[in-house]
């Protein structure tokens, strides 16, 4: 489930036969494979790694069945009397390869990186392993098309058509339970008999799931913007959006609001409202590659889907008050310009939206009216529609009861939430510190979005909760070590630059004679440099 671009969740399974799903993932007698790890290079990693591929079954009940290649990488730790547990991290989406994202986690885990590996795993149905992608869409189409969602329907029904006929199209073999069973055997294959586990955003599932099937191998746990097992995620997206939205509204209003804010945008919510009431009209904007103006008609549930994209990152969310008082002025570049900057589509966020669409299909809709969420008063159930008619064509994978539980942690874990995030805020992630018990402890960063790692203090935070040795040392120190964070400012709302003051004119020449031109000969040449 992004953020920042990388970051993510725009977009990023139930029991029949939970017992075979479950008992090919424990432990097994058999003798593990031999893995051949070679050389590698991995796109933003400036050192050498080394990468592998297992052979696993397509379908677990099957495995003597077709079988899939899930491509993983190490990437080194610099020193030579390394730890023996390495880092596993798990990307997010669902449908984000982790491999792909080895430069930004190797920047945000450099200090990891001294003395432990640090392993990837493309989870099937994500970069190669299996991959699901749809195909991509130029990044020139209209606007109309990116941002209408019948048409994204369409697409994705086509999209399931061309999956199905490949090898591994068996769309019910992508689940969170089946995907943890294959991160485990890399972790046997590798020889490792710990690992600290680490996942952001989608990658906090997964990371629950291993932790619940494979309680013994987890020496230490950082989770960062919870999506839990039992969130149902196309029916949070509306009431957790209006949250976050509503938050931001509050900083230009009311008795705690930023003083410049409320000078710049007075009456921003209603110049809110007023916006939506508009709706639908029809826009002229400039496309933000070709830089072409189209024109189309602009729905409410278009524009707040606009609207949703930049909330992931504060440091976007506070140029919304400056865009929503453009659209209040018939000006809609603003809004078009800050969703797109998210990326405003699985091609900019690098998301497998087949895989994408088999892991919420399966895990999520089922409990579509079991969490008790409401859809927001401005955001309503425009992204649930969408989730609804793509689930209605979509195979759906079995997933074990147990998979919505979550037993006590088995090592010390560490929850992170930012208090704007518009996806996971901190109330899932206080509902599975509870659940995870004595050995959880919850840190929330007030103002930050979706995605805490890459803030600069909280990246040694995280390595000083891992890397102490003394479980009890690191649960008691790491909330006063983490204040560095806590305390961080909402960004003030973004303002155009004032232009520079008007200099005066310069005072005005008295009228004089014009000066007599000389003309000169060619024997008039100055006769130095000095006279040039």
């Amino acid at each position: 489930m992004k953020q920042q671009r990388a970051v993510s969740f725009r977009w990023g399974l139930q029991a029949v036969v939970a017992a075979a799903v479950l008992g090919l993932g424990g432990p097994t007698t058999a003798a593990e494979p031999t893995l051949s790890l070679k050389p590698c290079r991995l796109k933003g990693f400036e050192h050498e790694a080394r990468c592998g591929v297992l052979k696993r079954p397509l379908d677990p009940t099957r495995p003597d069945g077709p079988q899939i290649d899930v491509h993983f990488a190490v990437m080194p730790a610099i020193a030579r009397n390394k730890k023996p547990d390495p880092v596993l991290f798990f990307a997010g989406g669902p449908g984000q390869s982790a491999i792909g994202l080895a430069g930004p986690v190797s920047r945000v885990l450099t200090r990891f990186m001294n003395r432990r590996d640090v392993i990837l795993i493309d989870q099937r149905g994500t970069g190669r392993s299996a991959p699901l992608d749809c195909e991509p869409e130029a990044p020139t189409r209209p606007l109309a098309d990116t941002i209408n969602q019948g048409r994204q329907a369409s697409l994705l029904l086509a999209c399931r058509d061309a999956l199905q006929k490949l090898p591994y199209g068996d769309l019910r073999q992508f689940t969170t339970t089946i995907a943890m069973a294959d991160a485990d055997a890399v972790r046997r294959a590798l020889g490792a008999d710990k690992v600290n586990v680490m996942g952001g955003s989608y990658g906090t599932r997964a990371a629950l799931e291993y932790m619940r099937q494979f309680p013994a191998t987890v020496r230490r746990a950082v989770i960062d913007g919870v999506a839990p097992p039992d969130m149902a995620l196309p029916g949070s997206f509306s009431p957790d959006a209006q949250r976050a939205f509503d938050a931001l509204l509050a900083s230009c209003e009311g008795p705690q609001a930023d003083a410049s804010c409320r000078q710049r945008y007075p009456g921003l919510r209603t110049q809110w409202t007023a916006v939506l009431a508009a709706m639908p009209r029809e826009v002229v904007v400039p496309h933000p590659v070709t830089g072409r103006d189209e024109r189309f008609t602009l729905t409410r549930d278009m524009l707040v889907g606009l609207v949703r994209l930049p909330l992931y990152a504060p440091s976007l969310a506070s140029a919304l008050p400056f865009a929503i008082s453009e659209a209040a002025a018939g000006r809609y570049g603003a809004i078009v310009g800050l969703a797109t900057s998210m990326g405003g589509n699985s091609r900019g966020l690098d998301l497998a939206m087949g895989m994408h669409f088999s892991v919420v299909c399966a895990e999520d809709m089922p409990r579509l009216g079991k969490t008790g969420d409401k859809p927001g008063p401005d955001f309503g159930d425009a992204a649930l529609a969408l989730y609804r008619d793509a689930c209605a064509i979509w195979p759906k994978g079995n997933v074990p009861a147990a998979f919505y539980t979550m037993p006590p942690a088995p090592a010390a874990t560490l929850v992170m939430s930012g208090g704007a995030d518009p996806v996971t805020p901190p109330r899932h992630g206080e509902r599975v510190t509870q659940a995870l018990g004595a050995r959880a402890r919850h840190v929330v960063v007030p103002h930050a979005g979706h995605g805490l790692m890459a803030l600069g203090c909280l990246r040694d935070v995280m390595y000083r909760f891992v890397d102490t040795e003394d479980e009890t040392q690191a649960l008691a120190a790491v909330l006063d070590d983490a204040k560095c964070a806590t305390q961080l400012p909402r960004p003030p709302a973004f303002a155009l630059p004032s232009p520079p003051p008007a200099s005066a004119p310069p005072p005005a020449q008295p009228a004089s004679a014009p000066a007599p031109q000389v003309r000169r000969g060619p024997d008039d040449a100055p006769s130095s440099k000095a006279d040039r």
